[in-house]
């Protein structure tokens, strides 16, 4: 079972976050005090908790998940720093700071996206290099690194992001949104979860129920999200409120209304809890983490 707390398991990760990232020469100290900028911005941790939660959840050892958990930060704030873009989103806020590329400038702000995406597979496989002669121990790895790669990839996050992209001004069947939200942020959760999961002993029962709670959670949170972007406060969000209307993008509460969208907020929530009843407290860490996130003002 998951033994700690969120804030437990965020405060290893915040304390280790900086510990992957390799010395970089002096005469490029622009890209790493760019990466550090958004890296050490705060954040909720929610991808690296859950991959670590998942982990001890599994059997494993969070210490050994660590440069995992971290890989999944660094591939997280890769892609706000590329979101923020003027060429994506064009967001001047970012958990209440500037956006990087409003600090360092657009080109230095894609660069230090594409150093943290690499930093986490250097952190992944310099791990894996350490188990050579541990065939069970090299599996785990193997697997887990699979997962986090496909998760961020071209049939994950950024084929949700293209998505995104293209569908702008027009409107989108709600099966076609759902695929939006399912790979755009919720590939990144259940990539956490499975890879966590992968680096532990799970059963194959575990995977499957586990990979249900991760969707449907996945597809909660955005859903979360969309309706903070009309009602939240952004003080609170650190960020602009209301900037998906103002881009035309499409939204559930934009297509279906805002108390459709608080209904199919609960809806999947429920869903999720389901997926792990079987657990019973063994479960209580995830059980709780989706029914906080379905309330939350941030």
């Amino acid at each position: 079972m998951a033994d700690r707390s969120f804030e437990e398991y965020k405060s290893l990760v915040d304390e280790h976050l900086m510990d992957f990232i390799p010395n970089i020469d002096n005469k490029s100290i622009s890209l790493y005090e760019s990466m550090k900028y958004s890296l050490m911005a705060g954040g909720k941790r929610l991808r690296p908790v859950l991959l670590l939660a998942s982990c001890e959840f599994a059997g494993g050892n969070i210490m050994d998940a660590l440069p995992y958990a971290c890989a999944m930060e660094y591939i997280h704030t890769y892609s706000l720093i590329h979101d923020d873009l003027p060429a994506m989103d064009n967001d001047d806020l970012r958990r209440g700071l500037p956006t990087n590329h409003n600090v360092y400038g657009e080109a230095i702000a894609i660069l230090a996206g594409d150093g943290l995406l690499t930093c986490a597979f250097e952190a992944i496989t310099k791990d894996m290099m350490m188990y050579f002669d541990s065939p069970d121990e090299m599996r785990k790895r193997v697997n887990a690194a699979n997962a986090i790669a496909k998760g961020a990839g071209c049939k994950g996050m950024v084929a949700g992001q293209i998505s995104d992209i293209e569908a702008e001004n027009a409107l989108v069947s709600n099966e076609l949104l759902e695929y939006i939200h399912l790979n755009k942020t919720g590939a990144l959760i259940k990539a956490s979860v499975k890879a966590g999961l992968y680096l532990g002993n799970p059963t194959g029962e575990m995977l499957r129920d586990l990979e249900k709670y991760s969707d449907n959670l996945g597809l909660a949170y955005q859903i979360a999200d969309d309706i903070l972007d009309v009602i939240g406060n952004p003080e609170e969000l650190g960020k602009e409120t209301g900037s998906d209307l103002k881009k035309n993008k499409n939204t559930y509460t934009s297509i279906n209304g805002l108390q459709a969208a608080y209904d199919r907020l609960e809806e999947l929530t429920g869903a999720a809890v389901d997926a792990i009843s079987n657990y019973y407290d063994n479960a209580e860490f995830f059980r709780n983490l989706v029914l906080k996130l379905a309330k939350r003002k941030k």
